[in-house]
Formats: C-alpha cells, sequence, structure tokens
C-alpha cells in the first residue's frame, strides 16, 4: 500500500529507445497481471458498495504478489446488471460509483487498469438485451455493424469521452485496449474498417486526453488471434502491429490445441514463445508487444473440462516465462479459465517470482531481439543439445539478454513435467553478445528465487549455466561497459 500523503500515482509510458514500459519517474514498468471483471467473485463486492473492505484487501494480496496490473472491460455483458449505459446515453450511477471506487482504490495499491471500454463477445451473443440495440433506443442494428455505424461511433467517442473526463487523469489507468477482439464479422466480414475505425476512434480519445491532461495514454487494440491464421487473406496485421495510432500491440494468445486446449504444460510454453517472436516480427517501429489474453478457454468454454489445479499452475508458469523470455513485457494476462474465475495460489506465486526477477535487467535501455532457435545449448561432452530435449525462449541485445530454458523430453503421463531426471549440464550460446564481464543469473522459476549469480567472462556469446533439471530462466547483464 502506497504511504499516505504520497504524490498520485505516476502515468505509464512506453521507453523511449526500447520496447517496454516507464513510469513518470523513467523507472520500468511491467504488466504482471491478469483479466479480471466487475461481476467477479473478486471485484464484485464493489457494485452497490456491498462490501467495499474485500475489495481493498483483494487489491492489497495482489500487490504483495507483484501484480500492477488488470485488464478490464468496463462493463461486463454477460449480466444485465453491469451495463455501463442504461439507456444507451445515460450512464448508470451504480457503475460510476463502482468505477470511482475501483480507481481509487488501485490508486491506493499502486495498481493500474488496461481498460477496454467494451465486453464485445456477450455483447454480441446478448445484444438483443443491450441498451446499444436499436430496439432499445440504442445506435445500432446490429453488431455486425459494429465498426462501420457512424452513430455507434459516436456512441462510442461519448463514452470514451466520459470515461476520460472523470477517470483519465489518474495514473491507475496504465491503458486503453480501444476495442476489444477486433473482427471482421464487426464490420461486415471485413477488416477493410480496421484502419480508418482505430484512426478515429483512437485519434478522437487522444485528442480528448491531451485536452483535458495535456497527454495521453497509451493504446492498443486487440485482436483474438488465431483469425490471424484463420483468416490470413484479410491482412489484418498491419492494423494489430504497425497502425501510427497505437503505441503498443497485443494478442490475445489462444493457439489451437497447445494452448486453449492443453494436454502437457511444455506445448503450451513452445505455442506462446513462438507466437511471441512472430509478433514482434511483424512489428517495425520497436513498440512493446505483450499478450493481453490467453488461457485455455477451449477446455473450459466448450469441452468443460477441469483442469487439475496442479497442471494448470506449471502450465500458467510455463507461459508466463515463455512469454517474457521471447521479448514480451510482463508475463502475459490469463483469462482465468476457471470455476470460479480466479487465479490459483500457484499462479500467484509464479507471478511474484517473475516480478522478483525483473529488477536483474535494464529495461529501459533493452532494445532487445526476439531470439529462439538461434539460441545454442552443448552438454558437457560438447555435443548440440537439440530443441526437442530443450526448449529455448530469448531475446537479447548487445549486452543484455532473458532465457528462458524448458525441458521437452520428460513430461509424465498426466502432462507435468518429472522432477526426477538427470540435471542439464550444458553450456549456452547468445548470438550478438559483445565480449565483456556479465553477471549471470540462474532463476528457479518454481520457487521464484535465484538459484546462482555470477560474474563470469563472455566470448562468443558463450557461458556456463547452473545444473536444473526442468526449467530455468537466465538474465545476463553486461557489467563492464
Amino acid at each position: 500500500m502506497r504511504a499516505p500523503g504520497a504524490a498520485p500515482l505516476g502515468w505509464i509510458g512506453v521507453a523511449p529507445g526500447a520496447p517496454y514500459f516507464v513510469d513518470d519517474t523513467g523507472a520500468p514498468w511491467h504488466p504482471v497481471g491478469q483479466n479480471d471483471a466487475i461481476s467477479w467473485v473478486e471485484l464484485d463486492p464493489l457494485f452497490r458498495r456491498r462490501d467495499v473492505g474485500a475489495v481493498d484487501r483483494h487489491l492489497a494480496d495482489l500487490a504483495r504478489h507483484g501484480v500492477t496490473v488488470l485488464r478490464l472491460m468496463l462493463e461486463y455483458a454477460q449480466v444485465r446488471h453491469r451495463y455501463f449505459e442504461r439507456p444507451a446515453g445515460t450512464v448508470a450511477p451504480h457503475m460510476i460509483q463502482l468505477w470511482d471506487d475501483l480507481f481509487a482504490l488501485c490508486e491506493n495499491h499502486g495498481l493500474r487498469i488496461l481498460l477496454t471500454p467494451y465486453d464485445t463477445f456477450w455483447m454480441w451473443l446478448h445484444f438483443r438485451h443491450h441498451p446499444y440495440a436499436a430496439s432499445h433506443g440504442g445506435p445500432l442494428t446490429h453488431p455486425s455493424r459494429a465498426l462501420l455505424d457512424p452513430a455507434m461511433r459516436a456512441a462510442i467517442k461519448a463514452r470514451l469521452s466520459f470515461v476520460t473526463a472523470r477517470w483519465g487523469g489518474s495514473g491507475a489507468l496504465f491503458a486503453w485496449d480501444i476495442w476489444n477482439e477486433i473482427h471482421p464479422a464487426q464490420g461486415g466480414d471485413s477488416a477493410d474498417a480496421f484502419d480508418g475505425f482505430i484512426a478515429d476512434i483512437g485519434g478522437h480519445l487522444r485528442a480528448e486526453e491531451t485536452r483535458l491532461h495535456g497527454r495521453a495514454h497509451p493504446q492498443t487494440v486487440s485482436i483474438f488471434g488465431p483469425e490471424l491464421v484463420w483468416r490470413p487473406h484479410l491482412a489484418m496485421e498491419g492494423a494489430i502491429f504497425r497502425h501510427p495510432a497505437l503505441d503498443a500491440a497485443t494478442v490475445h494468445i489462444y493457439e489451437q490445441g497447445t494452448i486453449d486446449d492443453p494436454r502437457n504444460t511444455v506445448d503450451a510454453a513452445v505455442g506462446m514463445g513462438r507466437i511471441v517472436r512472430e509478433s514482434i516480427g511483424e512489428i517495425r517501429d520497436g513498440r512493446p508487444f505483450f499478450d493481453s489474453e490467453h488461457g485455455p478457454i477451449h477446455s473450459f468454454k466448450d469441452k468443460h473440462r477441469r483442469i487439475p489445479e496442479a497442471f494448470d499452475d506449471e502450465y500458467f508458469r510455463h507461459m508466463q516465462w515463455a512469454h517474457l523470455a521471447a521479448g514480451g513485457a510482463g508475463g502475459g494476462m490469463r483469462w482465468p479459465n476457471r470455476t470460479p474465475h480466479v487465479l490459483t495460489a500457484g499462479m500467484r506465486r509464479a507471478q511474484k517470482g517473475l516480478a522478483d526477477f525483473l529488477p536483474l535487467i535494464d529495461w529501459r535501455r533493452f532494445d532487445r531481439r526476439s531470439l529462439g532457435p538461434e539460441v545454442a545449448l552443448r552438454d558437457a561432452g560438447g555435443a548440440t543439445v537439440g530443441e526437442d530435449r530443450v526448449a529455448r525462449f530469448a531475446c537479447a541485445s548487445g549486452d543484455q539478454a532473458v532465457v528462458y530454458l524448458l525441458a521437452r523430453d520428460r513430461c509424465d503421463a498426466g502432462g507435468l513435467l518429472r522432477r526426477d531426471g538427470a540435471p542439464f549440464r550444458l553450456t549456452l550460446t547468445v548470438p550478438g553478445l559483445a565480449a565483456g564481464t556479465y553477471r549471470v543469473t540462474g532463476w528457479d522459476t518454481q520457487d521464484g528465487r535465484a538459484v546462482d549469480d555470477a560474474v563470469v567472462p563472455v566470448r562468443g556469446g558463450t557461458f556456463g549455466l547452473p545444473d536444473f533439471s526442468c526449467d530455468l530462466a537466465v538474465a545476463v547483464r553486461r557489467q563492464d561497459a
């Protein structure tokens, strides 16, 4: 909790010259958190102020576990009593109170919000009930016109104007996801409207924030990642990764089979790392990239399969480290996909372990390249260790690197990694590291602590690693530059 009388929480912006984030003081800041909802069990007591203290204690616990951000929708349209406006154009007083309280609590605990104005998933499915439906006096005849209809755009702008006027001055607002999971179906089965929609809505919001606050919060637009694979002919990558109105790129990483319906805890991480690398490869201007939704959505929503907690904890931990090491900002943002929608205690410990690792790198000047197969491993006899045995995720500049190594050949019948195998004793080569003296810190991701910390000479990007049996994170930072 922040000290009484402390200065207002500083704003978050993009680091100059590095694809990460900083606060007003120039200190590095990472989005470590998950998706939540105002009608889910941990935040629901704020509605009508039924138990503000319970939410206060919950947010304090998040901060203790290194969480820095929650991704939230302004309304959650699965239920009909959390609409932000009712009727359209009239903001519900109970929702104003809820968000007044939530912003104040987040300020108090140093937490921030990645805010998206609409729950587009449930809005589509339950559109007949939504206040924006023309049948209820709203601006829209059908959600397939959401990106195209002039009256709908006016309503979106009015909502964003209200929100930034009331809460946009707060540093607790990290960034705007100005449209949740932009989709061709919302533009008449075409992506042609994406660029213009982002420019129009994002430009309006930026102008409003600049007028009201003298500056603007970062903006992004999310997409359901598999759509980029399913509909390559629509060429949506330009809008998502390179639109000039956006400050960061985000994707919802729900790879089919490995992530959305996992059978082991390793293939999901391999998929996460590959998608992060591919996404960073689409970016041309060095803007930050991060996953803003992932998780076992198909297992939960369609198959109704209950994932054992031990499996889910390991699956979560492996993916967050793959995300960070492949070059993403933070550890990715899980959609809980559990009953109820809360993260487990093991996932919270994993977040704390990742948060404690972050100070080992100077992110403000870490103009990294995303690597992977380029990182070489050799065993004690000098033989190459292939990716079939150890998956590698890495990002590096000329004088720093983050590496995550994950055993691929040790899954048991339940899809978890066995911990009784012989330890790996490996030498690592990171291409592009300048010769010099480096601090190399090996990190136990399960216990969330350093297991080795040594200052060593590095030539040709090569150095030895501490032994490990399942996985290992490594921070590499030059000391003599």
